[in-house]
């Protein structure tokens, strides 16, 4: 992990801006897909309005700059934000599961986008809200070469906080309030606490997630945080691999770096007989939606375990290379 943190370092070096800018969209991206992972993954819940929560941590740290906090302070500010808002949207989690909690999650992705474009004073209303760059100590970090590193910062301290908790006696009740919440009732284990809080902190990463992206692109849209986009972190949470903390970096860098695959593709083919009988080109935002969904169902029937689990194959195939067993 340090020898590739280190070599991460190197990335604006040897990179141009378009490359560092899909690695700065895989950070905030496997970030916000981790919270969703220790929601979905490690404790058996299920949400399908994660990207609410995270429009609501980009709007938060936009308002809270305008109010003058220091850009630094304001991104986990809005984590806090809208850690508390995911509590209140995951009470109900308490006494709802399977498929009713994933119609109370769907319920929370409309009111949120709801109250963005009717909260002007919050989200900017249709018109969006523009907000200033990552600033610390003078130095202003608005380039990718620069704000690379404040998004590679946030994901090794957003990681290594969440492998830490798993490995506390609230992450054991997490994995084992999925696992069987009879026997961790049976255990002394509070359901109610626990489900409600793996909302509060799947929403805290989502917001800490959405902040990043807000002060990357400078400016946040009510558009951009729609029902599609929530699927996609699904989509990152399935391949990567359920319960598993390097899978959401996983799934984050494979859902980010498809639709430029699909585009590269498409450019090869252009001109083609191909591309004049399918109009590949004037359909290229269906083919990401439809290469998106054959992912998820190509790695359910395939690799149900995702992504994780197939490099743990690869390391124990080399450790124990030439040998079977």
């Amino acid at each position: 992990m340090l020898v590739g943190v280190l070599v991460l370092c190197a990335a604006p070096l040897v990179l141009g801006r378009y490359e560092l800018g899909l690695l700065i969209a895989i950070g905030y991206s496997a970030i916000a897909a981790l919270g969703l992972n220790i929601l979905v993954g490690f404790t058996g819940q299920i949400s399908i309005g994660h990207a609410a929560f995270f429009g609501f941590g980009a709007f938060a740290s936009a308002l809270l700059v305008e109010h003058h906090v220091p850009v630094p302070l304001a991104i986990w500010g809005a984590g806090l934000m809208t850690g508390v808002v995911g509590l209140v949207f995951g009470a109900p989690a308490a006494r709802l599961k399977g498929l009713y909690l994933a119609i109370a999650t769907l319920a929370a992705q409309f009111i949120l986008e709801d109250f963005f474009a009717r909260a002007p004073w919050f989200s900017g209303g249709v018109s969006g809200r523009v907000t200033e760059p990552y600033a610390l100590f003078n130095m202003r970090f608005d380039r990718e070469e620069t704000y690379f590193y404040i998004v590679l910062a946030h994901v090794v301290i957003m990681f290594v906080a969440a492998a830490n908790l798993m490995r506390t006696r609230d992450g054991r009740a997490l994995v084992a309030v999925r696992d069987h919440y009879l026997s961790a009732e049976m255990m002394g284990i509070n359901l109610a606490y626990y489900r409600t809080l793996s909302f509060g902190i799947a929403s805290f990463f989502a917001g800490i997630g959405g902040a990043l992206y807000a002060h990357y692109l400078l400016f946040v849209s009510v558009e951009a945080f729609n029902i599609l986009y929530s699927i996609q972190f699904l989509a990152m949470v399935i391949i990567g691999g359920l319960g598993s903390i390097m899978g959401s970096m996983l799934g984050a860098a494979f859902m980010v770096l498809l639709p430029e695959i699909v585009q590269s593709g498409v450019d090869l083919l252009a001109g083609s007989a191909l591309d004049r009988a399918l109009r590949l080109g004037s359909s290229i935002s269906f083919l990401r939606e439809m290469t998106i969904g054959a992912a998820i169902i190509l790695f359910l029937i395939f690799e149900p375990d995702g992504l994780a689990h197939r490099w743990r194959m690869i390391k124990a195939y080399w450790k124990l290379y030439p040998f079977s067993h």
